[in-house]
């Protein structure tokens, strides 16, 4: 597949998009871009979510993961599924109880002003930096697959792959996330259910031979349970999964806003229920897909792609669907679900980041009423350029797979957010709301300093995402010492 046939199905995707929000953008209303007017059915958000939480990352890191670190994803996506129903039945309540537009408005009516502006800005630094790692992974895929064999610079890749984004959310806002995530999970669940197909096919294997094979056995290890100082040791998967599905979802403003368009707290429920029983499933379907790969790899002496010189495991699925001999449908395909994939997460981040500053920064809804539109269109052009930077920034300093950097990342940023909410709902006391932001700051700063503690002066203990508990531990303690008599 040559580089003008990529782009000729990025327009003709993108075109697609822009019908889309045409027609759900005509009312280019703030209630609109904000909560789709509440409308939007359950069933509808639930399968768009899909693409939305699995993203680009998903879709080419977890495939690329497997063959140093197996099956054990899984063991955080169990994490995951129990964290979904915390979420459907202790967090969407006080949502829909409280009727925010954004989720860290409780935290200023629990506490007070401070609390609530930390909470945003916390959020706000996670999902620039998750929506960077997320458009980072296929700006590098179309910069190694097409924009290389013309010179373009790297950056002018990620200039127009925000561009386009911008274009067709810039109107509809989450009213036109919420269809567009739908298509889009689509192309993507299609475009592994091909790649699985004709791989299998290519190796002269059923789906159940794949299933049954030796080769298969030597990746699909899930459960790791006999040395605990190991970063992949289930426990410490499991909680690390368990509460990054509460602080990526249940308390993101991203994720969260979706589920704020549903018609009642039940509709919903449903949808995060559904939505984490399906997850477990296809997370399981990447990762056969993953192993895979591998396989067909090794058979026909397919190298791993290098990116700078390094080789880069995330691009062995782009490498294998668009320079082998798979053929065209595999290739087209590939590049529908990749696109599909990173922009499904990327168009409602930068939709959620423009919500969370108008609303939680500049108070949007206290300006003049004629005001507002133009100032909610002005953020979305900030926000846009803001991921151009760090997304830049990411090529010269990112050196690891991304699912596991973004996973990382999220140890760091959520922790304040799960301390702040945990102290809310579950116990009484007010708090001297002036001093939250040192705590939240102090508890990053020692979570930091843990990570950095090398393995040899813990008696060879990896530490992994089971940071994110611990750093929501600290901020609640620190709390608790700044509570009111």
């Amino acid at each position: 597949m040559t580089a003008s046939h990529i782009l000729l199905l990025i327009g003709g995707y993108f075109l697609l998009l822009l019908l889309i929000s045409y027609f759900t953008g005509k009312n280019d209303s703030n209630a609109d871009f904000f909560k789709a007017g509440k409308q939007s059915p359950w069933y509808l958000v639930a399968f768009g979510m899909i693409g939305a939480s699995l993203s680009g990352v998903t879709f080419i890191s977890v495939p690329g993961w497997v063959e140093s670190s197996q099956f054990s994803y899984m063991q955080v996506v169990f994490g995951y599924l129990f964290g979904y129903f915390v979420i459907a039945f202790v967090l969407l309540p006080i949502y829909y109880k409280l009727n925010v537009t954004s989720i860290y408005e409780y935290l200023e009516q629990r506490f007070g002003r401070v609390s609530y502006k930390t909470g945003a800005f916390f959020f706000f630094i996670s999902r620039v930096l998750g929506a960077s790692f997320r458009l980072f992974l296929i700006a590098i895929v179309l910069q190694q697959f097409v924009f290389d064999a013309w010179n373009v610079p790297f950056e002018v890749t990620v200039a127009l792959s925000i561009l386009l984004i911008w274009i067709y959310t810039f109107r509809g806002g989450i009213k036109t996330i919420v269809w567009t995530d739908t298509l889009q999970t689509f192309f993507m669940l299609m475009a592994v259910g091909l790649s699985i197909y004709f791989i299998n096919q290519k190796l002269d294997w059923s789906f159940t031979d794949f299933l049954a094979s030796e080769e298969l056995k030597q990746y699909n290890k899930v459960l790791f349970t006999n040395d605990f100082f190991a970063k992949s040791h289930l426990l410490k998967s499991f909680i690390g999964g368990f509460f990054i599905a509460i602080c990526m979802t249940g308390l993101d403003q991203d994720m969260m806003q979706k589920n704020l368009t549903c018609k009642s707290l039940k509709d919903a429920q449903k949808n995060v229920v559904s939505f984490g029983l399906v997850l477990v499933v296809v997370n399981y379907i990447f990762l056969l897909l993953g192993a895979l790969l591998f396989i067909y790899a090794e058979k026909f002496q397919i190298a791993t792609p290098l990116m700078d010189g390094t080789p880069k495991s995330d691009l062995l699925f782009p490498e294998i669907a668009l320079n082998s001999s798979l053929g065209i449908t595999i290739a087209v395909t590939f590049m529908l679900g990749l696109i599909a994939a990173a922009y499904s997460s990327a168009d409602s981040a930068l939709t959620a980041l423009t919500t969370s500053f108008c609303v939680d920064f500049i108070e949007i809804e206290k300006r003049e009423e004629n005001q507002r539109k133009k100032i909610r269109k002005k953020t979305h052009i900030g926000m846009s350029l803001l991921l151009i930077v760090v997304i830049i920034i990411f090529k010269h300093v990112l050196d690891r797979n991304v699912i596991d950097g973004l996973l990382t990342v999220a140890t760091f940023t959520y922790g304040p957010l799960l301390g702040l909410f945990t102290f809310g709902i579950f116990t009484k006391h007010a708090i001297k709301d002036k001093y939250v932001w040192l705590v939240a700051f102090a508890s990053v700063l020692i979570i930091f300093g843990i990570s950095k503690i090398p393995p040899e002066m813990l008696n060879g203990y990896i530490i992994g995402y089971e940071l994110l508990p611990i750093n929501g531990l600290f901020t609640f303690i620190g709390l608790w010492f700044i509570r009111k008599k």
